[in-house]
């Protein structure tokens, strides 16, 4: 009905309502999944976002209608982390929270109902419904539930992996064969259905028809975001649980003291922790001291041969492409280059070694206002950089980012001259963007924004069990799964210098603002003079603001201009979501002198414009204020000057340095460079993305 009213707005709610419900459902009727995969054919026609979602869940159906019941298999399979050869694959949420934006009281409430909705649900329950579901699917009324419940519930866990391994093998092996037919796939699995339930015995068996098979919980942790490096940490342990076995004070040790070159070196738990140590070694085999010879028994043949042999020639370096191969695949989403080779040995062959492939993925869920957003911008750029420095996370890990608008209407703003106390609007501008671009965004998501709170402070029923209300993680569980589509916001870099020369100029990153504003002189002496000039020149101080201008034909038009203001705002959000998300909104409270006969007054015009690049420097060496991402907490004292510009992504940084050691004068972007990314993108899931 939505296509043929040409009610588009509504295809992609109800997509996104549909397969979420046949994900559930025990049983899809052949042609109510052919129906549901043709009109995802005729998605392909539309533009974006549209054909994007149609192609991606036509796949999905295509899968399921000959192998039933494998899209449910494999969300709880990578959800709840289950061991499983065919589908090696793992996903966990991490929700952070700002404990300084959050109240006491939403922090508790949202780890109550975290810890609540992973209750009752072990591994044993979930590899359960899986066969159950499995069966069902295949098998529809032909089914007996009831008996294929009582019969896993008497048997021992190890049975139950056995059973839960023949399926998902009968599963994964229907759905990868191009030929697999839904006949032979119901015969494989009513075998394993018929040998579950031999343990009945006779006369047991009823056919009660089909029932549902609930699905679990993901993976949820809860953490209060408390330090800088906090993100990478998680995503670390996420990786290589070292804590499964290693010491937690072995554990602690290793993130807060090391880089990360010292946490992936191969080495186990048994093994003398790694010390990065100055090499004495000159390389030459008869300077090998006499102990290093011979420091045991006599060894065997193949321990001898086996020694490190030194050879003529030079250490071969990486060339750029295969160097900068894991970057770009981080960058672009796709792909990955295979380990470095190991040292060869006299005695052992080499064998190829296999391709690195991204069995996790971390879906991270930010809780706040525009603020942690900020503070995400910053952990991300620095997680780039590590990545750029050496490769660990880029190749194994698929990073998903998702935002929950929650306000507490308590603000931790800087406060500027008309603008005291940030409105619950102005704190939440990604939010209205992405709740514009996307009216499912906006019904499921931004809806919570003042919900989480009450619910927060609501006393909780006597009568009602902890696991039956389980409300925010419902809607968290729903938003992580079905809100695939990301809306890139770009990250902005500024370079921040200050009014004592012999301090350095610092780098940081923001999101969503930059704000300045005059800052009052201490010293005694200096206010007489400061009085005199307000008096002449107007409040304020003489700025120069130089700054690309953005025209139609996105030529670079370079202007520059001095005026007085009492501070600017510089807007990266933009009002309207058919306007450039790449694109700065200035917007410069200009101080005017006016001649009348009445004497001299002075007025502020607001003065806008739109850039990429901007810079501002304060004429008079009178130091100003920034504050970044508004967060009083990121706020920068004695500033004289500001250099604003699009946040480079820190591998094509490093690649560009390299190219351009070999053509000093080549100004554009040649070789592996041209087909990086340039800027840095803060991807962040919706349901539909940005619908022109």
């Amino acid at each position: 009905q939505a296509e043929r009213g040409d009610f588009r707005h509504y295809i992609i709610p109800l997509l996104h309502t549909l397969m979420y419900t046949l994900i559930k459902a025990p049983c899809i009727p052949d042609e109510l999944c052919s129906r549901v995969y043709d009109f995802c054919k005729k998605l392909l026609t539309l533009p974006k976002p549209f054909c994007t979602i149609g192609l991606d869940y036509a796949m999905r159906l295509k899968m399921e209608r000959t192998a039933p019941g494998m899209l449910y298999q494999r969300m709880v399979i990578s959800e709840q982390s289950l061991k499983s050869d065919p589908y090696p694959y793992q996903e966990k949420i991490f929700i952070f929270a700002d404990p300084e934006l959050l109240s006491e009281a939403i922090c508790n409430a949202l780890v109550t109902d975290t810890e609540a909705a992973q209750v009752s649900q072990s591994p044993r329950v979930c590899m359960c419904y899986v066969v159950i579901h499995a069966m069902q699917a295949a098998l529809g009324e032909d089914c007996d539930v009831s008996g294929l419940k009582r019969s896993l519930q008497d048997m021992p866990t190890s049975d139950i992996e056995h059973w839960f391994r023949q399926v998902v093998a009968a599963v994964e092996c229907a759905g990868h064969e191009a030929s697999a037919d839904r006949g032979q796939h119901a015969a494989r699995l009513e075998e394993i259905y018929h040998a579950i339930l031999s343990t009945l015995q006779a006369g047991d068996a009823s056919l009660g028809g089909l029932q549902g098979t609930p699905l679990p919980n993901p993976n949820i942790s809860f953490h209060l975001w408390t330090e800088d490096d906090q993100l990478w940490k998680e995503l670390v342990l996420f990786i290589r649980p070292l804590s499964q076995s290693c010491e937690p004070n072995c554990l602690s040790q290793d993130l807060d003291n090391f880089e990360i070159q010292d946490i992936i070196s191969d080495c186990e738990c048994c093994e003398q922790t790694r010390f990065s140590v100055l090499s004495t070694d000159s390389g030459i085999e008869r300077d090998l001291p006499a102990a290093a010879e011979e420091p045991f028994a006599p060894c065997s043949a193949e321990t001898e041969q086996s020694r490190l042999q030194r050879k003529g020639g030079i250490k071969k370096k990486l060339s750029p492409l295969e160097s900068m191969a894991f970057l770009q695949a981080g960058c672009n989403g796709a792909g990955a280059k295979p380990p470095a080779k190991p040292q060869k040995r006299a005695s052992v062959p080499l064998e190829p070694a296999a391709p690195l492939q991204r069995l996790h993925t971390a879906r991270i869920v930010l809780l706040g206002d525009d603020r942690i957003l900020g503070r995400l911008a910053q952990a991300y750029h620095s997680l780039r950089k590590r990545e750029t420095r050496r490769v660990f996370l880029t190749p194994r890990l698929n990073l998903q980012f998702y935002y929950i608008p929650v306000v507490t209407g308590q603000p931790n703003t800087l406060t500027v001259a008309d603008h005291a106390v940030t409105g619950q609007e102005e704190l939440c501008e990604v939010a209205g963007y992405l709740g514009r671009a996307d009216p499912w965004y906006e019904s499921n998501i931004n809806t919570l924004c003042h919900m989480i709170p009450k619910l927060a402070t609501m006393p909780s029923s006597p009568s009602k069990h902890l696991v039956t209300d389980l409300f925010i993680t419902d809607v968290i569980a729903y938003y992580v799964r079905m809100g695939v589509q990301p809306v890139c916001f770009q990250v902005y870099a500024v370079k921040i210098f200050f009014n004592d020369p012999a301090r350095e100029p610092a780098e940081d990153v923001f999101l969503t603002e930059l704000r300045t504003q005059v800052q009052e002189s201490n010293p005694h002496r200096e206010l007489n003079t400061t009085k005199k000039k307000t008096t002449l020149d107007g409040p304020g101080i003489d700025l120069t603001v130089t700054y690309r201008k953005v025209v139609v034909s996105d030529r670079a038009k370079e202007i520059a201009m001095s005026l007085r203001s009492t501070g600017l705002v510089m807007k990266a959000i933009p009002a309207d979501e058919a306007e450039d998300l790449v694109c700065l909104n200035v917007n410069i409270t200009e101080i005017v002198r006016i001649n009348n006969l009445s004497g001299r007054s002075f007025s502020a015009v607001a003065n806008r414009l739109k850039t990429h690049s901007i810079k501002i420097r304060s004429t008079e060496q009178k130091p100003f204020m920034v504050c970044l991402d508004k967060d009083s907490r990121r706020a920068y004292r004695n500033v004289i000057s500001v250099e604003v510009s699009p946040c480079l992504e820190p591998s094509y940084c490093l690649q560009k340095t390299r190219t351009m050691k070999f053509s000093l004068h080549e100004a554009e972007d040649v070789g592996l460079v041209k087909y990086m990314p340039k800027s840095l993108l803060l991807p962040i899931n919706t349901f539909a993305g940005v619908i022109q």
